[in-house]
């Protein structure tokens, strides 16, 4: 199912290299994609390895439907944190409401070094 939805472009899949195997490893996440092109996702708990994974390498490829390309994740507080988690809460539904448990990322378009 996941894989459905992420070929339908209702979830993000977001390839983040482990922190301890090094490994570049996908996850599909719900998105919230902001007029500038930025991406605004968020995990329902801090032990997330996609999110630890970020934190550790905030270098990141993401797929929607049959784009990709390569991101810059930044960790979100405060007022942006929460805005962003509401908003994935409003997208998603009920499901989505344990996600104010967990770090919240903005995804910044991030050119590939050549």
């Amino acid at each position: 199912m996941a894989a459905e939805l992420a070929a339908w472009g209702k979830v993000a899949v977001i390839e983040a290299r482990g922190r301890r195997t090094g490994r570049m490893r996908g996850t599909p996440v719900g998105f919230i994609e902001e007029l500038d092109g930025t991406l605004l996702v968020a995990a329902s708990d801090w032990r997330t390895d996609w999110a630890l994974n970020l934190m550790a390498d905030p270098h990141c490829r993401v797929a929607i439907g049959d784009v990709s390309g390569s991101y810059l994740a930044e960790p979100l507080d405060g007022a942006a944190r929460a805005s962003t988690v509401t908003a994935l809460i409003l997208r998603y539904g009920a499901p989505a409401e344990r996600l104010g448990a967990g770090p919240a990322f903005r995804l910044r378009p991030h050119a590939e070094a050549a």
